[in-house]
């Protein structure tokens, strides 16, 4: 799927980083340089994409105030999107404010969090978007008070933003499917799926939706349920409940990493672990923990953490008027029992025992 193309002179010249020590609650070691993919034209995930060893600023100039706006904090996805802005933040000496809606059927309050922020004298905001396209008007209100808006992990639809630290839930989605299609390819008995993409009419459900049936088109795999839901642990339990119950002949539950969670504990206590497997689209401790105990197939992993990260340092090259990427990602790779012994946890989780923050305070 990625297109290659020869490195921008930005690619080849990379963007200079030091060797700054990071502060003990925000990490124990460099995490940079990364391999990134780099979206040209920006803003458009079908975009040819390049490879850029990506490195952020030694510190920043002075102590900015960002606001960070998430959908929630109720499980531990953006518990690592939280770690990864709040040690960048501390690491290069700005303040960071995490607002969280309190879930994805909660739009309205995060723009009046969003606007709260900005009266409060936030210099750039970033947002984890509850809705690809409901949050345009306050981006663009946000934008003619001339502060920068960088879409973190969700995506937002609106041309004004500033820059976008995000990969492509379509790709993620499609990696799943396509995990799963190599397993079952055409000609080989049909298996049965009950799909579980997220809340409905949130930008990166529609996209991990689409990317999931691209991904299993032309395979042995029937998608017999697709049931939406908030990412609550008890709301996909409901869901997973009942899509066993209506289709008790279903091979495998795939969704998101609250629905591999929850499906983990109820399958077991039905006796259905053998029978029924699971499979996420996106990374998460819980989805971790499940592949190395056997209980969970696998997942791609967007290195939540990274974009956190990242997501700071252009909202800070912006406002010290740096060069900067507008539009970056960290690379996907699937994470299964051949590898999960081996791959890069600090990009993807945070660290054990972290618990929300939402201040460097």
């Amino acid at each position: 799927m990625r297109t290659q193309l020869p490195p921008t002179p930005l690619a080849r010249a990379g963007l200079l980083a030091g060797a700054l020590a990071l502060s003990a609650s925000a990490a124990t070691a460099s995490w940079y340089p990364v391999t990134v993919d780099v979206w040209e034209p920006a803003f458009d995930m079908n975009s040819p994409r390049t490879q850029v060893d990506y490195a952020p600023l030694e510190s920043a100039e002075q102590a900015w105030d960002l606001c960070v706006s998430f959908p929630h904090m109720k499980d531990a996805y953006w518990l690592a999107v939280n770690y990864g802005v709040i040690a960048e933040a501390e690491r290069l000496g700005v303040n960071a404010r995490i607002v969280e809606a309190g879930g994805y059927t909660e739009l309205n309050t995060q723009i009046s969090q969003i606007e709260d922020c900005v009266a409060g004298g936030a210099d750039a905001v970033i947002i984890g978007a509850i809705s690809a396209d409901g949050l345009n008007n306050v981006v663009s209100e946000v934008r003619a008070e001339g502060i920068p808006v960088i879409d973190v992990i969700n995506g937002i639809s609106s041309p004004e933003l500033s820059a976008k630290s995000l990969v492509s839930f379509g790709e993620m989605g499609f990696r799943a499917g396509q995990y799963l299609a190599e397993k079952h390819p055409a000609g080989s008995e049909t298996v049965r799926v009950a799909w579980f993409p997220g809340p409905s009419g949130a930008g990166w459900v529609e996209a991990g939706n689409v990317g999931f049936q691209n991904g299993i088109e032309g395979s042995a795999i029937e998608i017999v349920d697709t049931r939406y839901g908030d990412t609550g642990k008890e709301a996909q339990l409901s869901l997973v409940e009942d899509a066993v119950e209506a289709n008790p002949e279903v091979d495998y539950i795939v969704g998101t990493a609250v629905t591999a969670e929850a499906a983990t504990g109820y399958l077991r206590s039905r006796g259905l672990d053998e029978q029924i497997d699971i499979m996420s689209y996106y990374f998460t401790p819980g989805v971790y923990r499940g592949i190395r105990r056997g209980q969970i197939l696998g997942a791609p992993t967007d290195s939540t953490v990274l974009q956190g990260r990242i997501a700071v340092d252009q909202a800070v090259r912006i406002l010290e008027e740096k060069e900067f990427l507008p539009h970056v990602g960290p690379q996907l790779y699937i994470v299964d029992s051949e590898n999960v012994g081996n791959f890069d946890r600090d990009a993807a989780l945070a660290p054990d025992g972290f618990r929300p923050q939402f201040s460097t305070d």
